[in-house]
This record gives structure tokens, sequence and C-alpha cells, in this order.
């Protein structure tokens, strides 16, 4: 393959602006020249680590990175926070790299003081997973007097799942762990504002990171160059069905179709003031929180509310792999966690790294679906609700979506009786799309600008095709390296990429990779050296 390298047609100070930036020189280049940057005007920054998108994927990495030795001099994350009202950068925000994670939590109904769909020994604070959220919150019931609180954490975590229901850690703990971290680990001063608008190679074998530091007050724009970069870019987008898309492009309605990822308070608050029905697209976890939180504001208000839930199909019977079949009521598939367990550092773990592209995509059929979690209050509720007719599943395609002549919104379904192709009306106030989110790499500006710039191959999922070290497949640059985590790595040789344990998995193979071919200031873990980190934490 023939190298192209970037011109010297370089822009100064006065063209420096939005409209050209990247400026095609940079946008065209294979690979940059490092003398181009310097002499372009912007900004140039360097380090010899740098992670983009700032969240959990990027925190975990930085830890890894610290709890290795590499100092935060050498390390640089870039992602976004929320401006202020004066259109600033908050100083505080940069020690949170949870706030987009909180914000989709809170929107999808868990506050702080709910649980997660997480493990009690995937923490996200610490390598170790010990002390793991379990043992921390039956100390903390237990230090307050709560005894018999503090029994239950630590009956749950020894009989689960069999005798007790899987413990899950309460949000606002897994958030405090983090904020210690955070400080721990110089996070303040590695984290960077910046949204990045593309990367490229560069001639001495590094990465060009072109980024934005812009606000609504001002415009600035810079060059990071680093030797390893990370990619933890999440998921680009909500997932909207296309139906929805189309009801609110055509009606401008955005306050009465919804996403459930989307801040949708109005909804609930309409409901307990004035009841009314909503229509639930999707049966997964998000469709229970949300249902539970109906049923919640039903209990507080005492108004009429009623809930459909809309599903293509009936679900009699769960996914079956080996002698192990999901448990279904009511039309929910039942697992503990969005991934059997063993394919996080069990026996199905293993088969799927060493199996090929097509057949990881056949396990991973088999391994997946929609699930929640068997709660015992949530299973009540349905239950309980069908028993009072408040709540009803429907079944069918949809062929339309409409504004109802009275009030509300018409969903028009095709059920496919025996009797032919029938159509039924579903009416509704609100409708709240709990189909999840987009997770296709082409979704994401920058990752498509990557594999379409550099032809990179994606996987039989559309995801980014990494090795088994979580190395991006095609952009290694002579002793440079690229990796990913997350979502956008899904189908690869990691089922659980987007769990707590998944990004810490991802984490630790990468690390141990630069480990191998002695990146700077990387230093193996030994007995002595882990002991020590952990004291340190």
């Amino acid at each position: 393959m023939s190298i192209k390298l970037t011109g010297s047609t370089i822009p100064n100070q006065h063209q420096l602006g939005r409209s050209n930036f990247p400026p095609p020189w940079f946008l065209g280049a294979e690979k940059v020249r490092v003398s181009d940057l310097q002499a372009s005007g912007y900004t140039l920054n360097k380090a010899d680590y740098g992670t983009i998108g700032g969240g959990y994927g990027s925190f975990i990495w930085v830890d890894f990175l610290r709890v290795f030795g590499v100092k935060p001099d050498q390390i640089v994350a870039l992602g976004i926070v929320p401006l202020d009202q004066n259109g600033n950068i908050p100083l505080n925000e940069t020690q949170k790299p949870y706030w987009h994670y909180k914000e989709l939590c809170r929107n999808s109904q868990i506050p702080d003081h709910e649980r997660l769909r997480s493990n009690s020994d995937s923490c996200p604070d610490h390598i170790w997973g010990c002390p793991s959220y379990a043992l921390r919150e039956a100390w903390q019931d237990f230090s307050r007097g709560r005894i018999s609180s503090s029994i239950k954490s630590l009956w749950q975590v020894f009989a689960e799942p069999t005798f007790a229901e899987t413990y899950t850690p309460k949000a606002r703990n897994v958030f405090a762990s983090i904020d210690r971290e955070a400080k721990r680990i110089g996070w303040g001063q590695i984290f960077c504002f910046g949204r990045v608008r593309a990367i490229r190679k560069t001639d001495d074998g590094r990465y060009a990171i072109a980024y934005s530091l812009s606000s609504s007050r001002s415009r600035s724009y810079a060059f990071l160059v680093v030797r390893f970069v990370h990619l933890a870019t999440g998921y680009p987008k909500l997932k909207f069905l296309e139906d929805l898309q189309n009801y609110r492009s055509q009606t401008g309605d955005f306050k009465s179709v919804v996403n459930a990822y989307e801040n949708h308070a109005h909804v609930y608050q309409y409901l307990e003031e004035n009841g009314g029905i909503v229509l639930i697209r999707g049966r997964g976890i998000v469709a229970s929180r949300i249902i539970q939180h109906i049923y919640e504001v039903r209990q507080r208000s005492g108004k009429k509310i009623k809930v459909l839930q809309l599903m293509r199909s009936e679900v009699t019977k769960g996914k079956k792999f080996g002698l192990a079949q999901r448990q279904v009521e009511s039309n929910f598939e039942f697992q503990p966690f969005n991934w059997p367990k063993a394919s996080w550092g069990g026996e199905l773990r293993v088969k799927l790294e060493k199996a090929e592209p097509q057949k990881r995509q056949e396990l991973l059929q088999q391994w997946g679906g929609t699930t929640t979690a068997s709660r015992s209050d949530w299973r009540k509720i349905i239950k309980q609700a069908k028993l009072d007719k408040w709540y009803k599943p429907e079944f069918g395609e949809v062929k339309r979506v409409e504004p109802n002549h009275k009030s509300g919104i018409t969903t028009y379904i095709s059920t496919n009786f025996w009797d032919g192709n029938d159509e039924l009306a579903l009416v509704a106030d609100f409708i709240i799309d709990a189909t999840g989110l987009e997770a296709d790499a082409k979704a994401s500006y920058l990752i498509n600008d990557l594999v379409t710039h550099y032809q990179l191959q994606l996987n039989p999922l559309q995801r980014l095709t990494v090795s088994n070290n979580f190395e991006v497949i095609n952009m290694s640059n002579e002793g440079g390296k690229m990796y990913a985590c997350g979502a956008i790595t899904f189908g690869g040789p990691y089922a659980a990429v987007d769990s707590f344990l998944g990004l810490q998995y991802t984490s630790l193979r990468s690390i141990d990779h630069l480990a191998k071919i002695k990146a700077p200031g990387i230093k193996y873990l030994n007995g002595f050296s882990s002991i020590e980190q952990w004291y340190k934490r």
C-alpha cells in the first residue's frame, strides 16, 4: 500500500476556524507529517497514552494504567461534560467520568438509591474486585446498626442465584466509589474537555487526534499526538424505532413520543396529576424499570393509569444452551445479567475467544437476547397489575403511528390472526420507546470516519474488528497501537463488553499487551506491587 503524506498547504492564523477544522490536508492524509502539525498554528499537545470518550471505559483504562505504574502526565483522556448555564466548562464535572451513564440511569428510571444490573465483584473503581460492593454495603449497614440489612447482603452473594436473588449494588455506592478513585489517580489532571473530530496516523509511528475545545462562548481547536490510542466512545446514539422517528419528524411532537433514555419526567408528572395510558415498546430491563415507576406513581397518586406493553410476539419458552434454559414469566425472559455468568470469566468466555467470527455471531445469538432480572418485586407488580387490569401486553407488527383525532396517539398493529391480517388500534397518551441504544459502528461519525478512511473491516455484527487483546485490526502504526472497548467491539472475543466487568476485562487485556511490548511507564504487577497498589486505593 502506498503511503500518502500531507502536502505543505498550512493555513495561517486568520484562516483557522470551524469550517476548516480539521483542515483538508489532515483529513485527506493516510499519514500526517508531525512537522505539518507543528506548523499548522493550532495548539499541539503530546502524551504517551490517549483515551477518547472520557466516560467509564476511559476511566477504567486510565485507572489500570495508573495501577500499572504510568504517571498522570503521560495520559490524556478526551471527552465532553455538560456545559454550565453560561456555556462554560464546569471544572468540577471533570472529576465525574460517570456523568453520562448517571444521566441515562436517571432517565431510564434508576435513581441513585436504586440498584444497577451489575455484579458484586464488578468494581469499576479497582482491579481486584475485593472488597466487593456487597461486602462494602454490609459493612456500611453494620456500622450504622442495620444488622439485618448487613446479613442480607452477605447472604445474597453466598446463596445467589439458587437460594437468593442476585446481589446488585446501589447506584449511589458505585458513583461514590468512582469519585474516591478518580481523586486518587488524578483524573482531574488527566481529563481534557474535547470533542474529537478525527484521528490520523502520523509519519513517526504515532496518532494525531484533532479535537475541538469550543463552547458556546469561544472557539478553540487543537491536536493531540500520542503513541497509544484507546477508543471508549460508548453507544453512538439513542436507538429509536423507525415508525416513532417518522411520527416525531412529521408532527414535531417530542412530548408524547419519547425514548426511555431521554429525559421524560414530564410523562410521570402528567400521569400523577391526570392519569392516562402509556404504551411501552420493548420488554427488557428498562421496560421493567418503567413499569415499576408507573406502579409507584399509581400507588402514590391514586389516579387511573393504564399500561399497554407492545411486543412483536409472545415468549413462552426461554432460550436454551446446553442444559441451561432461561425461565419465562409474563413474556419476560429472566437472566440475572445481560449475559450468562460463564461468559464473563468461565468456559463460555474461552469458547467465544477461540471461535471464528461467524461462529462467534452464532454463539452470541444463542446466549443473548432481551432479558430482565428475576426480581420478586417486579414479578409481583406484573401479576397484580394483570389481576387489577391496569397492565396489558399486546402483540403484533406496527403498521403506522398517527395522532388521534380526539387526543393522544394511535398505534395501528397487524395482529396476523388466523382469519386474516387484522388491524388493531392502540390509543395512548404517551409512547415510550424502551428498545435500547444504537451500537452500530457506522452510527458514530468518528468511528465511521476511521472505518472509511483506513478501510477497516467490520465484524459480522457491524462493529470494529479487534484482536483478543482488543487491538483494532489494521490500525497499528509501526510502534503505535490502537485499542477499543465497549459496545463498538461487540461481536469480538468477549460477550459482555459493555458491562462494568467487561470494560475491566478489555482494559486488562490491552494493558497486558502494552506491558509485553514494553510501553513507557508500564510495569508488570507481581504479588508485592499488586498488594501495594491495592493498599493505596
